[in-house]
């Protein structure tokens, strides 16, 4: 009997390991947004910066082994806290910057756009977004550059809209939720 409980205490905390391997908070932020904020972040306009303890510590050195994060999928979460009236379409993109790259150095994903405050989620695979191939997964990533921008495409920087009114002050919290090869996203993760 008590090796029948052995067994079954060592196949749960198995499982238990396992389901936290399977995926890891990428960055959890909430923040607000100015357009002074977009017109002085640096090096780039309209960009937020989380790197260094904004990061999360979880983070592997190499996305491919032991676990195969980089051919899984990434759980985009934005929670629009506050946003100006007008109903403009605006999203953030998200750059994945890495510690090594190739061709054009970074790789970037998006929100979904959104008109209105409220919670907006998706999945999106790590093969098929811009530039994903761009990154050196097994040396990891070293920040990731948010980027305010409207419904036009990958140039439509916010901070460029002569009515930016529209976009500024925002207040945001984004949480992105990287899944492993093979895996299903586990929202409890989030509720931790």
């Amino acid at each position: 009997m008590k090796k029948y409980f052995v067994l079954l205490l060592v196949s749960y905390l198995y499982a238990c390991s396992t389901k936290e391997a399977t995926q890891f908070v990428l960055f959890d932020e909430e923040f607000t947004f100015t357009h002074q904020d977009a017109l002085t972040s640096s090096p780039s306009k309209s960009h937020y910066y989380v790197m260094n303890e904004m990061l999360s510590p979880n983070i592997p050195k190499d996305w491919t082994h032991p676990i195969d994060y980089r051919n899984g999928t990434v759980h985009i979460r934005i929670e629009v806290i506050e946003k100006p009236t007008g109903n403009e379409p605006t999203k953030w993109t998200l750059c994945y910057i890495p510690n090594k790259g190739q061709e054009n150095m970074y790789g970037c994903t998006s929100t979904n756009l959104f008109t209105n405050e409220g919670i907006y989620e998706k999945d999106v695979s790590m093969n098929e977004f811009w530039e994903n191939e761009s990154i050196i997964w097994s040396e990891g990533i070293k920040q990731m550059d948010l980027v305010i921008k409207d419904d036009s495409g990958g140039q439509g920087h916010a901070h460029k809209r002569s009515d930016h009114e529209k976009f500024f002050p925002t207040k945001v919290r984004i949480t992105m939720i990287q899944v492993a090869k093979g895996a299903t996203y586990d929202a409890s993760i989030f509720q931790k």
